[in-house]
């Protein structure tokens, strides 16, 4: 089934100007990149994009980390986008993530994890409204 996911390539990617890199992996997946733009998020953005997790601990530094560079948001689309792009992302830390995911390849830390991607189709389409248009989109 085709569907959409979201994606950020985060500060720590495109400091090391590595959002072509990771795009040929995502591509080489068989997700295709229908929407994306370069933005530096504002502190009201992240910390919108991040609040299931503002109780946590690490929310402030979350918020630090996203606002501090630019970061490329993308709106992907293939077959079981959401489980496909998860697969490709690899494990949250890159120590256990597999060989060849763009965490494995990329990631410097568990907080410092190069790539985000939504966790649900419903959550897809809330994270995708937030920063893209219908217009934005194109196929």
């Amino acid at each position: 089934m085709t569907e959409r996911t979201f994606s950020i390539l985060k500060p720590d990617a495109t400091e090391r100007n590595l959002t072509g890199a990771v795009n040929a992996v995502i591509e080489a997946a068989g997700l295709r990149i229908v929407g994306q733009r370069r933005i530096h998020m504002s502190q009201a953005q992240a910390e919108k994009f991040y609040e299931v997790h503002k109780e946590r601990p690490f929310f402030g530094e979350l918020v630090e980390f996203m606002t501090r560079s630019p970061v490329v948001v993308q709106v992907l689309e293939g077959d079981n986008a959401v489980a496909r792009y998860r697969e490709v992302m690899g494990a949250t830390n890159p120590a256990n993530a597999d060989e060849g995911t763009i965490r494995k390849l990329f990631a410097q830390s568990v907080g410092e994890n190069t790539v985000h991607g939504s966790d649900s189709a419903e959550n897809a389409a809330i994270e995708i409204a937030q920063f893209f248009t219908d217009a934005d989109i194109v196929g």
